[in-house]
């Protein structure tokens, strides 16, 4: 599993076979914690897996014990916790934690998961493993890259800035939009990395071009002889006609939420944080733009894309308007695009489509549906459950917690898996010095320092305190 390990072969195993589902009002107790926990290690194991380029072991274990339906059943469950319960908690008046750490466990479990989604779904075998529930993870890849485009309308991502007033909850809402902006760049790649899995020319000699004229380039024909996994026809029909994906790609290009001005300066949104573009590097397409771009190039070129999706008028002016960026530049960078160019512009040319009106049996997604039809009318009653018995600790169990999680987050395994140099908690300056107390934040100078405390101490007493006892 690569030089550094934070999981041996047989351990890893025995986490892989243990992965279950939880029931939404058992969210944050003492087995769904232990069960974070382990998803956390098998996280960041994936993660050296990938890095050092020595194979996937922690991918092949979900795929051999068949847990990838249930990681997808728990990201939509707790995407449903998040979406129900969380808001009813927010507004309980008896409810004033001192410590809202338990609560922020369950809201980072979502960005957990698609994480090791993410690095999992890089395989196409995974896809295939996926079985019935891929449709209802293209749903909330659907869902998540809505509310993306809708959020970049009303003036981008939430700013992260200090919070000098407000209780801790409104903190911790504040702490979930931020969160919520980076688990929908994550659903992104792993929508593109489902489109990769469409069977993009083994049926092309035998099916006609869905736009008149248009012939696959040099670059596409030269997959032809490719076996690539196949999607089920209900999950391209999910995708194309239900959802209309390539249209929500082009607004995705159009919008770009994951770059903006600042201070008259280019910066996007890369590693978990904002950056500032060189001028020489503002020409190089960025990794979103580029997840966005390949997505399109697997739904609009592949013959059993091109046959079952409807070419309206709508769909026609939304996907000419990829004609404005695909300049020389960007084709130098993806020259598979040239064929993508080569469709669009025969599309220009053929007239649009009108909408089918076929009556089609197809499977749909039934995970959202289950779980909303089993808790439907008991929201406030599972919120008042948690607050009584999973997220109102004593000290002493903030303690223990505080202890394994010290356990997990083990120091030099975070420092492999970090993208690059610490960036400091209050400024996001990369920073040199930690703090002496707990070791879990970095800081650039001692005045940032200060300056955190006031949030900071909350998490650092107790566990420099936990430290202090062992």
């Amino acid at each position: 599993m690569g030089d550094l390990e934070l999981l041996l072969p047989g351990e890893a195993d025995v986490l892989v076979r243990g992965l279950r589902s939880f029931q939404l009002r058992e969210m944050g107790s003492g087995g769904w914690n232990q069960q974070h926990e382990n998803l956390e290690k098998l996280n960041m194991q994936a993660i050296l897996d990938a890095t050092a380029s020595q194979g996937e072991p922690i991918q092949e274990l979900l795929v051999t014990h068949g847990k990838i339906p249930t990681l997808v059943e728990e990201l939509i469950a707790v995407e449903m916790w998040k979406q129900k319960v969380f808001p009813v908690l927010c507004r309980l008046e008896d409810f004033k934690p001192q410590n809202t750490f338990p609560i922020y466990m369950v809201l980072h479990h979502e960005a957990s998961i698609i994480n090791l989604l993410e690095t999992a779904f890089f395989h196409k075998e995974v896809c295939e493993s996926a079985e019935d529930t891929i449709l209802d993870l293209v749903d909330y890849c659907h869902r998540k890259l809505t509310l993306l485009v809708a959020q970049s309308g009303h003036g981008g991502p939430p700013e992260e800035e200090e919070s000098q007033y407000g209780t801790p909850m409104q903190e911790l809402q504040k702490q979930a939009e931020l969160m919520e902006f980076e688990i929908a760049l994550k659903a992104l790649s792993v929508l593109r990395y489902i489109t990769d899995c469409v069977d993009r020319w083994a049926v092309l000699l035998s099916m006609g071009p869905a736009v008149e004229g248009w012939e696959p380039g040099p670059v596409a024909s030269a997959h032809l002889s490719i076996p690539v996994p196949s999607l089920s026809l209900s999950t391209l029909s999910r995708m194309l006609s239900t959802h209309n994906l390539p249209c929500l790609l082009v607004e995705l290009l159009e919008h770009s939420p994951w770059s903006r001005q600042e201070g008259g300066k280019l910066q996007q949104f890369e590693s978990g944080r904002w950056q500032t573009v060189s001028p020489s590097e503002q020409q190089k397409l960025s990794k979103l733009d580029g997840q966005v771009w390949i997505a399109l190039y697997n739904l609009l070129l592949s013959p059993e894309a091109r046959a079952r999706y409807c070419l309206t008028s709508f769909a026609k002016g939304q996907l000419l308007k990829l004609r404005a960026f695909l300049t020389d530049t960007l084709l130098d960078q993806l020259p598979n695009l040239a064929d993508l160019q080569g469709f669009l512009a025969h599309l220009a040319l053929t007239e649009a489509q009108p909408p089918k009106k076929d009556l089609v049996l197809e499977q749909i997604p039934e995970i959202w549906e289950r779980l909303e039809r089993e808790n439907r009318g008991k929201w406030q009653a599972i919120a008042k459950h948690q607050l009584r018995h999973v997220f109102s600790p004593s000290e002493q169990e903030l303690r223990l917690q505080a202890r394994r999680w010290a356990e997990t987050y083990r120091l030099d395994v975070l420092e492999a898996v970090a993208p690059e140099q610490p960036r400091c908690a209050y400024c996001n300056a990369e920073a040199s010095k930690r703090c002496s107390r707990c070791q879990n934040e970095w800081y650039c100078c001692r005045e940032c320092q200060v300056k955190h405390w006031e949030k900071h101490g909350k998490a650092c007493v107790p566990a420099a305190q936990d430290d202090r006892a062992k």
